[in-house]
């Protein structure tokens, strides 16, 4: 803790999610560097939650830096599918809503961040991660992939220990975890675990077991809590085990004639978006989201977002026709010129990548 401090002064914060993560706060207030904190409000917190932001802040006298959700999206998103649609197609429409794209532009004006996470709070996703890392999934201050760092600095720190050290430093802790909360996040989503259960068990626990992780983590790690594995054939060609990515109603997942066919046009209906991508490639999975956001931005706008996977067979293919070189390579395929033009910057936020489309159009 007292290294990232120092290394990154005013441009990192501590990512305080209202419960026993309070200790990071304790840790940084024991370094005797400023540091930031910052919360993600939801507006779907526990009561308890609220009231032990407001007595961190008078304890440590500092200001939590609250990062809210669009109101139009949460608008949109009620509107839609009503209050509790979660508990009907899943959680992470909400949580994305909610949660991912508020840390996204949270971790935007940062260049590391610094979270609670332990290999001990689930180990059927994060028994893997690292104690730092280069975020996989969110960019930092420079803009483009490994332009974050993200610091883990309790990843190897037992659930008892931190317990022992909030208790002897009589920190300020969320009262739910006096009546059975463990893992604590929005109040729908959230629930007391029993004795013997394991504390992710509290959290969306009408679905998977593999699939709780809200998002703000969940490029860390695959569907079995370990990096993507990634190998070379006897022909070059990258071989992983990764879940395909770019997992959205709102773009098109092209095959190799639907791309071949896109190439030919002369005269398209619409232009096209489309990323190369491969499933296995750290910077496809870094900038999934991102993609996911535009696409759903773009919907309705007469531009079609799409993606082709371009790894193994289908990647000389894609070299000597579609220009790849390196993934992800994203194209736009213009509505009155064949040739697609490729995308020159490594920033693949979604406003970096909205300015190109509307450059084009």
């Amino acid at each position: 803790m007292d290294r990232a401090l120092d290394m990154f002064g005013s441009e990192i914060a501590i990512a305080f999610s209202g419960a026993e993560d309070v200790a990071l706060i304790e840790y940084a207030k024991l370094t005797g560097r400023p540091f930031r904190v910052f919360s993600l409000d939801t507006g779907r917190l526990n009561p308890e939650t609220y009231e032990l932001f407001d007595k961190v802040e008078k304890h440590y006298g500092i200001h939590i830096e609250y990062m809210f959700p669009e109101a139009s999206e949460v608008q949109d998103l009620v509107r839609s599918k009503g209050l509790f649609s979660f508990y009907e197609d899943g959680h992470q429409e909400c949580c994305r809503v909610r949660k991912v794209r508020p840390l996204r532009r949270a971790l935007k004006g940062l260049k590391a961040w610094i979270t609670g996470q332990r290999k001990d709070q689930s180990p059927g996703t994060r028994a893997s991660i690292p104690v730092v890392q280069v975020d996989p999934s969110f960019e930092g201050l420079d803009g483009g992939a490994g332009s974050l760092i993200k610091w883990n600095p309790v990843a190897n720190v037992d659930g008892k220990d931190i317990w022992t050290f909030l208790r002897t430093m009589d920190v300020p802790v969320n009262t739910l975890h006096a009546q059975g909360y463990v893992s604590i996040g929005c109040e729908p989503c959230t629930r007391p675990v029993l004795p013997g259960q394991h504390e992710r068990e509290g959290r969306w626990w009408w679905e998977d077991a593999t699939a709780k992780e809200c998002g703000l983590h969940k490029g860390n790690i695959d569907k079995e809590g370990q990096a993507p594995k990634v190998g070379v054939n006897g022909n070059g060609s990258a071989e992983a085990s990764a879940p395909d990515i770019f997992q959205s109603q709102a773009i098109v997942n092209l095959t190799r004639p639907g791309i071949e066919n896109l190439l030919r046009l002369e005269n398209r209906a619409e232009p096209w978006l489309t990323v190369l991508y491969a499933p296995w490639c750290p910077y496809c999975q870094a900038m999934e989201a991102s993609y996911v956001e535009l696409a759903e931005k773009l919907s309705g706008s007469g531009i079609k977002v799409a993606k082709f996977r371009a790894d193994g067979e289908q990647k000389p293919f894609a070299q000597a026709e579609l220009q790849l070189q390196s993934f992800p390579t994203i194209l736009l395929f213009p509505g009155r010129t064949v040739k697609p033009i490729k995308y020159p910057s490594e920033k693949r936020d979604v406003q970096s990548l909205l300015a190109f489309v509307n450059s084009l159009r």
